[in-house]
């Protein structure tokens, strides 16, 4: 069997994982296939390393993944970190500031750097509900009191895509507004994306952009899609990744990962 590409990236949330936060025996065999066919795998996550960890570990998944949006790349096999990018502090809360000043006040939470980096949850912060740990904080200089990979916002009102247009429109000069998900608006370093942290993890394996299939569900996939020769949607994705994909497969719930690498595979 051979496979027109040699690196398979795929999202995790909406996209590898269904919506239990399990993968199918199907997706896993496909993806099995693949890499014995001598293509290499990356997830490439918007969760920072320790909300990961566990799912590369009973995936068995023993490569390079991307997390964090892309601030983080992360050798499963060796539980280490190769490399990690923070969120500058004075910017992110200038940028809180001006935001604030258009919609009024935000619910926040961040992530913290590194292999044991802490959700740190704020007053009002909507959060879903699973395994995933976080840390209630009250004063909100303890937001500020370590280093950062990313803010989350949630407004009381305003949805998801409106909070992220208002905010990217306010402060796109200062630092990078990706929506991610349900509830899940985020702030980065200026420039840092999927895309980013894709091609350092490529680069890495000595692989490119033309060598490169994703797929992913939400806006924050657009940038990976940009870089890779062919971009995936699944039948679940935002509209606005849909807009861009070069193809659309099936759901995450049936296999959609799967139906397409069996294509390749012939």
């Amino acid at each position: 069997m051979s496979l027109p590409y040699r690196l398979i990236a795929t999202d995790l949330d909406g996209t590898l994982l269904r919506d239990d936060d399990t993968v199918s025996q199907r997706t896993r065999d496909a993806l099995a296939a693949a890499t014995a066919a001598g293509a290499a795998h990356i997830i490439v996550t918007g969760r920072a390393v320790p909300w990961t960890r566990h799912i590369l570990d009973d995936l068995g998944y023993e490569g390079l993944a991307v997390c964090g949006q892309g601030a983080q790349v992360y050798h499963a096999g060796e539980h280490r970190l190769l490399t990690s990018l923070t969120l500058d502090r004075q910017l992110a809360s200038l940028a809180l500031s001006k935001i604030e000043a258009e919609v009024g006040p935000l619910a926040l939470a961040a992530s913290r750097d590194g292999l044991d980096g802490e959700v740190l949850v704020g007053p009002g912060y909507r959060v879903q509900e699973g395994p995933l740990a976080v840390v209630a904080y009250e004063d909100p200089a303890e937001l500020w009191s370590a280093p950062l990979n990313k803010v989350y916002i949630q407004h009381p009102e305003l949805d998801d895509d409106a909070l992220a247009r208002v905010a990217r429109a306010t402060v796109g000069s200062l630092v990078n507004v990706v929506m991610a998900g349900a509830g899940i608006v985020e702030m980065l370093p200026l420039g840092l994306s999927k895309a980013t942290g894709l091609s350092l993890a490529a680069r890495r394996l000595g692989l490119r952009a033309a060598d490169t299939i994703a797929f992913g569900d939400m806006p924050n996939d657009i940038p990976m899609f940009g870089w890779a020769a062919h971009g995936v949607a699944m039948a679940n994705a935002h509209e606005e990744l849909k807009a861009v994909a070069h193809e659309i497969t099936a759901s995450n719930e049936h296999d959609g990962i799967a139906v397409v690498l069996e294509r390749l595979l012939g």
